[in-house]
């Protein structure tokens, strides 16, 4: 990989964005690396949580503008052009929903700035923690563009809508106190390495529940967030019903009285179905 590591340690995996030369700026590649990379963490299932975390001075300063100039061409000149637009941008959307769906929680460990499409990027986790010096900036309309990758439907259901507004409208910088204000951040903490720290320390307490549970309350989550209470409440039952284990229930009851990790199956391996056979 050009654009990442990735290591899987203690049931957490650990994805580092690794091009501070170029500010970890998003380009086709960075792209196809993350969509395999996601690809792969959600088929597999050694893997219990996902902390994503960065170097250098940003975090990631978002797309890499000269892709515009080169490799990705936007056709405005014709209907069929413009009608393109549609098909490319539901593939770049549909790489950043991969860490929505992901079978495993994900964390944000954010320093520096968090830039255009990153916003977009980390808007898809589960958690954000960030540095003290981090911001966040919806860097689209300071090009003269419309946010489109996921900030614009994501963010809203994160923090005040007006908040949301006054970012796309203006471009400004949202610091990381603000963030966690409106509980955008979970956490800021005064340096890089603090940062990691907490995010695998909560990637270690998730990694040691259930994973089935786990999986469970994510899925149950997003779906509460999209529907009316009442829809939420009967896919919980439907959703309870097909993963209860009287055996987890016990194991983590006994585990938590002996003061010890609680010892549970994996996540069953998926496999394509385009794949069977080979």
């Amino acid at each position: 990989m050009n654009c990442f590591t990735l290591t899987v340690t203690d049931h957490i995996a650990h994805l580092v964005l690794n091009r501070p030369e170029a500010m970890n700026t998003m380009h086709p590649l960075f792209w196809r690396e993350l969509d395999q990379m996601l690809t792969q963490l959600h088929a597999g299932n050694e893997a219990r949580a996902l902390v994503i975390s960065s170097t250098g001075r940003h975090f990631s300063a978002g797309m890499a503008l000269e892709t515009f100039g080169g490799a990705v061409q936007l056709d405005d000149r014709s209907p069929e052009g413009r009608a393109a637009v549609f098909d490319l941008l539901t593939d770049m959307q549909a790489t950043f929903s991969k860490l929505e769906t992901l079978r495993i929680p994900v964390i944000a460990a954010i320093q520096g700035g968090c830039i255009g499409g990153a916003v977009d990027m980390v808007s898809a986790c589960c958690l954000r923690y960030a540095t003290a010096d981090a911001f966040f900036c919806i860097q689209e309309i300071n090009i003269g563009m419309v946010a489109d990758v996921g900030t614009l439907q994501r963010l809203p259901k994160l923090m005040p809508l007006g908040v949301v507004k006054e970012l796309a409208y203006t471009g400004r910088r949202l610091p990381a106190a603000q963030a966690l204000g409106y509980g955008l951040v979970n956490q800021v903490f005064d340096t890089p390495e603090a940062l990691l720290a907490g995010a695998l320390q909560t990637a270690k307490e998730i990694a040691a529940k259930p994973p089935v549970a786990i999986w469970g309350t994510k899925q149950a989550l997003h779906y509460a967030r999209d529907h009316g209470v009442d829809d939420a409440l009967k896919q919980m039952g439907w959703l309870q019903g097909a993963i209860w284990s009287n055996k987890h229930v016990l194991e983590s009851v006994t585990a938590m009285k002996e003061k010890r990790g609680g010892n549970f199956p994996p996540l069953a391996p998926l496999q394509s179905f385009k794949e069977i056979g080979q």
